[in-house]
């Protein structure tokens, strides 16, 4: 019986790369949480801390043409995939020179076309579009492209997630579907949301391959993904992805998070993936601390001049503005991808 072939290892450049990616997310975010508490921004505002390991660790290793459906906490993975400090300023500042124009609340950004889904807010509901596309892609005859999308623990729970991961299963698509088990839906904790002992155990009752990581790890994580990912794209069918993390912060910025129970927080699960892939850095000696501090300078820099540019920029004005978007010239080509 042939031996299985190894993967090839994380290398510290790839764990660099992956790293700045995440700094990015995390400073841009953090920018995001005060200009919501300085009441700049409108709607909520819904941070990915903790789990930037996990979501840069998609869409890192996705490819052009392939589809990416992120959800609201994957500031990290939307960077990789090739979203803009800039597009998301203009987002959730409501600019007309925005992605979205300005109309669409400040989370449900996206560039269709280009294989970059607007988020659905109902959570689940974006495994069905994504496994609609991707059976659409089959009928058109493409190959070797894969879709991933991203959702939470308590996502897991709805019929859209049901729907979405037995169809794909059932047509072998190769979908990619990262459950970040942040330990809780909202307020919810784990142990009132579902009954089995591990969310894993789903993959099995669903026919689909299934991949467990230690989410504040981000060396497991490339490596997993960059596994689960290639599978897919190989042929293997849907990859079901769960990581164990804690989320870092409240639901949202409304929230405070005074729910979550303290000794979560002082356990390995709460560890905060950021420090830990700095720290990493640091001890491997890819890096010294004085590099990872100017990375961080850097990140900050371009996130306040962006800032000061946006919001220089115009919002739309309902008196003026033709918001007939999918029947406007100007917009059918930025749409086609729907």
């Amino acid at each position: 019986m042939p031996t299985q072939k190894a993967d090839p290892p994380v290398t510290g450049a790839d764990f660099i790369k992956a790293y700045r990616l995440m700094l990015v997310a995390r400073v841009l975010e953090e920018k995001l949480a005060s200009l919501y508490r300085a009441g700049a921004i409108k709607g909520g505002v819904f941070l990915g801390r903790g789990q930037e390991a996990l979501s840069v660790s998609v869409g890192i290793h996705l490819h052009r043409g392939d589809i990416y459906a992120p959800l609201i906490r994957d500031q990290a993975g939307r960077m990789a995939f090739g979203d803009t400090v800039l597009d998301t300023l203009r987002t959730y500042l409501g600019s007309q020179l925005g992605p979205m124009r300005g109309r669409d609340g400040n989370i449900h950004r996206g560039r269709p076309r280009e294989g970059y889904y607007a988020m659905i807010s109902h959570l689940g509901a974006m495994i069905p579009a994504v496994a609609g596309a991707l059976l659409a892609r089959r009928l058109r005859g493409e190959s070797g492209i894969v879709g991933a999308t991203c959702i939470g623990d308590g996502g897991t729970s709805t019929g859209a997630f049901h729907e979405g991961l037995n169809a794909a299963a059932v047509e072998k698509l190769p979908l990619i579907l990262v459950v970040a088990n942040n330990q809780y839906a909202y307020s919810t904790p784990n142990a009132r949301q579902f009954a089995c002992a591990d969310l894993l155990d789903k993959a099995v009752g669903y026919g689909v391959v299934g991949h467990k990581v230690d989410a504040t790890n981000l060396e497991q994580c490339l490596a997993t993904l960059r596994r689960a990912i290639g599978a897919a794209r190989a042929g293997g069918g849907p990859q079901l992805v769960v990581g164990d993390l804690l989320r870092l912060v409240g639901h949202g910025e409304h929230d405070d998070g005074s729910y979550v129970d303290p000794a979560l927080k002082a356990s390995p699960v709460g560890r905060d993936c950021v420090l830990l892939a700095e720290e990493r850095i640091i001890s491997e000696n890819w890096a010294p601390a004085a590099e990872c501090a100017k990375w961080r300078q850097e990140a900050e820099q371009e996130v306040n001049a962006t800032v000061d540019k946006v919001r220089r920029e115009p919002g739309p004005d309902p008196e003026d503005d033709d918001w007939a978007a999918f029947s406007n010239s100007e917009f059918a080509e930025h749409y086609a991808g729907l």
